[in-house]
Order: C-alpha cells, then sequence, then structure tokens
C-alpha cells in the first residue's frame, strides 16, 4: 500500500507540475477550504498556536486566520509538483529574489543561510540552487520511500542534501570549503541541544544549532524567508543582512534573537507561518500540555 501510495503521489505531482501556476494555486485554496470545513487534529493544533500566540484576536479572527493558513498549506503541497517536477526555469519565473547581500560574491566569508517554516520556504531554497552551490539540511521523515523522493527532488539542481542528525564536523567542514548551508532552526525537534526561549511570550523549545555551528565554521548567519505574493503572482525570496553579532558567547540569548526576529516576520503575513506544526509539544518542567 505504502508503495501504491507513492506511485500515486508521484503521478499526481508529475500532472500538477505541467499545469499553469495560477491554475495549481487557485486549486490548492478551493482544497485548503474544504478540508478547513472538516474536523481534523492540525485544525485543533493551528487554532491551539494562535490562541496561544494571538490571545489579543478574537475568537473570529483566529478562525480567520486558521482558515487562511489552511489554504495556503494544501496550495502549498500542491505546489510540490511545479517545484518538484518542474524545470527550473519554471521556479525562476514565479519567483522573484531581493539581497541584501552580494549573493555573487567570490570572498564571502563562511554563510549560514538561517531559514524559517513558512509554507513557501521550499521553493526560496530550490530556486537559490538553480544559481548557486548550497548544502541544505533536511529532518528525515518516517516513510522512507517519500523520504528519499523528497531528498532526490529537492536536490535535483545541486543542492547537497544533508540529514539534520548527520555529524556538526561534516557540515563546519562544508562552512569552511566556502559552500554555503541553508537550514532552519525554528521548530520543535526535543529539549536535546534546545532552550526554552519565548515565542510569542510562550515557552518554546528552541534549538541551539544554529549559533552552536556558526560558532564552530566562523560563519556569519543570514536569514531568509520566501513570502506567498498575492493575486497568484508567485513568491518572493528575500534575503536580508547578516545578523549582527551573532553568534554572541551566549546560547540562549542567540535563540532569544532568532525567534524575536522570526516574530518580526510572521506578523508581515501571520497566514502564511507554518502553525500546523506543534511548536509547543515540549514544555518546561511543571507546565501542562497544550496540545
Amino acid at each position: 500500500m505504502k508503495r501504491l501510495s507513492l506511485v500515486l503521489i508521484v503521478a499526481l505531482l508529475r500532472v500538477l507540475s505541467v499545469l499553469p501556476y495560477k491554475f495549481v494555486a487557485r486549486l490548492g485554496m478551493v482544497v485548503g477550504t474544504v478540508l478547513f470545513a472538516l474536523p481534523s487534529r492540525r485544525k485543533r493544533i493551528v487554532l491551539v498556536n494562535l490562541g496561544l500566540c494571538f490571545p489579543e484576536k478574537t475568537s473570529q479572527e483566529r478562525q480567520t486566520l486558521a482558515r487562511e493558513h489552511f489554504r495556503h498549506v494544501v496550495r502549498s503541497y500542491l505546489e510540490r509538483g511545479i517545484q518538484w517536477f518542474g524545470r527550473a526555469q519554471a521556479i525562476r519565473d514565479i519567483v522573484q529574489i531581493e539581497s541584501k547581500i552580494d549573493l555573487d560574491d567570490e570572498a564571502a566569508p563562511p554563510t549560514i543561510f538561517m531559514g524559517f517554516h513558512f509554507v513557501a520556504i521550499e521553493v526560496g531554497c530550490m530556486l537559490y540552487s538553480t544559481h548557486l552551490p548550497v548544502a541544505s539540511l533536511y529532518t528525515r521523515m518516517s516513510n522512507t520511500a517519500l523520504c528519499d523522493l523528497a531528498k532526490r527532488q529537492r536536490g535535483r539542481f545541486g543542492a547537497e542534501m544533508i540529514e539534520r542528525a548527520t555529524s556538526a564536523r561534516k557540515i563546519v567542514g562544508l562552512l569552511r570549503s566556502g559552500k554555503p548551508v541553508m537550514l532552519a532552526a525554528d521548530m520543535d525537534h526535543g529539549i536535546d541541544n534546545s532552550v526554552f526561549v519565548p515565542f510569542f511570550g510562550i515557552p518554546a523549545c528552541t534549538l541551539t544549532a544554529v549559533s552552536r555551528l556558526a560558532r564552530l565554521g566562523r560563519a556569519r548567519v543570514v536569514p531568509f524567508v520566501t513570502e506567498v505574493l498575492p493575486n497568484y503572482e508567485g513568491y518572493k525570496l528575500t534575503i536580508f543582512e547578516p545578523l549582527v553579532d551573532f553568534p554572541s558567547e551566549c546560547d540562549t540569548v542567540d535563540a532569544r534573537r532568532m525567534n524575536a526576529f522570526l516574530e518580526e516576520q510572521i506578523v508581515k503575513f501571520p497566514e502564511q507561518y507554518y502553525w500546523v506544526h506543534r511548536r509547543f509539544k515540549h514544555r518546561p518542567p511543571g507546565m501542562a500540555s497544550v496540545y
């Protein structure tokens, strides 16, 4: 059954990859609207997250925001067709790029591109890999066949895909060799190598990998965000200035700065952040589960 499911997923994505982008995007929004109307565990997670992070909003406002988020999430799944099986030029045609740094600087220092889980993160990473060499960290999925497919398709333009559990020594070696590394550290991966720092005022289990790798690799940390543009106009990849005085000597301070930067970006388009993830899965000692 798993094999059959994978075959059907690949077939669907290949079909979607040749359909017009705006059609696929609109279809995703429609399917997302339908799925939001049905009871689901993921819908409940979204509403819990929004309730914690936006207590000032009314219940109706959070319902509206949750519905828009569901629409964007489902849309992003359907758009995997273009991202995983479309031509490189098809991706370039729908993604704008605005960079505060010179991406062609051959004398650039070791660089960590720090991403965040907005619904369009994948297409931003793939666009970058069509232009320049890069290594990208990924988290292994429980479905091995689907994980292998995702790894293969995400790296098909030359990105070196590295599992998150890989030795830090290899990642540091890549940084020191001059190859940028893309990673995202804004999800709850457990209390190991993490600290609890505020995220919209709520203690959130936050990875310290960014500052630790930057320190070991003597790397600058450059945030990037990919947003979905209105009116089905595609996406915009924004690459920011390197964070100043980062990393510091304290992982907790760095994690708080990372979350603060993320909060600033989320409020610009909150419906696009990945609220379906259990961001507060782990809680500080003595604090009850919220899910």
